[in-house]
């Protein structure tokens, strides 16, 4: 690499609000390596980069994950010594509105405040009126809280206001931007960006489906992408949650391909989890190892 790192990154500027992004002087610095075009590799990787959006990185974000911006630190020094190698990049992004089953707009008590963040919302608090819909759809609500209890999913956390279209937060880390579109650059690709948590009345943590939706959508177009790669890496925030989610869902899809969910390594060092999280991900990120036959790596230790 004719480029040094340190000429497309800034790491003072990580999970800050300093981060100026020059794409043009980036995508100059990449058009003069003439690396070879990714549509050549003969064998094919991808890295699926789960959220790592600036609501998410400590600091600056209104959700923000301890650790987050080492992790982007270390997930751009993987991309750049990797770039020769790596093919393809597929970038999953939280996109919300305000109105949302899972933010304070959505709720009122009795007494028509809004939920404090992080409050857990049960059916049987609806059911029993301490809880309901503000814009009046409190049956709708009911329906996605019974099928989460039901299907065994994670209860109803109100988190604070995050990924909010258009807004800062919303956006892809500055610097992770820079090195996200200098690969894309240099190895003649475009990267694939997914938006994820638009509909207003369900969860959506996993970049494949929903908690619970009565459509049941699930994401064809990324499970269809994943088999065309010899091999598959996924960092990003929060590894106690939206990676978590993505890796339970993409693995589900292939319980019966142990030749595609072999090919998946976690770069451990490249994700956080939420506080409070710590050992149960581990524990389930380990499970998942010994279920599907995935690989769980530093990125230190991979090399392409």
């Amino acid at each position: 690499m004719k480029t040094a790192y340190e000429q497309i990154i800034n790491i003072d500027h990580i999970a800050s609000f300093e981060s100026r992004e020059r794409m043009t002087d980036i995508l100059a610095l990449a058009q003069a390596e003439n690396t070879k075009p990714a549509q050549r590799d003969k064998k094919r990787t991808l890295l699926l980069a789960i959220d790592v959006q600036h609501d998410f990185m400590e600091g600056i974000g209104s959700l923000a994950v301890p650790g987050s911006k080492g992790d982007v630190q270390r997930l751009t020094q993987w991309i750049y010594r990797n770039m020769e190698s790596l093919t393809q990049v597929i970038c999953s992004l939280d996109c919300h509105s305000m109105m949302q089953i899972f933010h304070p707009a959505w709720w009122l008590d009795q007494e028509g405040k809004y939920p404090q963040p992080f409050t857990i919302i049960t059916y049987a608090d609806v059911a029993n009126g301490i809880w309901r819909a503000a814009n009046g759809e409190t049956e709708r609500s009911l329906e996605y809280l019974h099928n989460l209890a039901s299907g065994d999913k994670k209860q109803l956390c109100i988190w604070p206001y995050h990924c909010l279209e258009g807004t800062f937060g919303a956006k892809l880390e500055s610097e992770f931007t820079k090195m996200l579109y200098f690969h894309a650059a240099a190895r003649q690709t475009t990267p694939v960006l997914v938006y994820k948590g638009q509909n207003p009345y369900t969860e959506m943590y996993g970049i494949i489906k929903a908690e619970y939706d009565r459509e049941q959508y699930v994401n064809h177009t990324v499970l269809d992408a994943m088999v065309e790669y010899d091999a598959i890496y996924i960092a990003g925030e929060a590894s106690s949650h939206c990676v978590l989610a993505s890796a339970e869902q993409i693995l589900e899809h292939f319980a019966d391909q142990r030749e595609i969910t072999s090919r998946i390594t976690l770069l451990e060092d490249c994700m956080s989890p939420i506080s409070g999280f710590e050992d149960s991900t581990q524990q389930q990120f380990k499970a998942l190892q010994e279920i599907y036959g995935i690989q769980i790596k530093k990125s230190t230790d991979v090399i392409l």
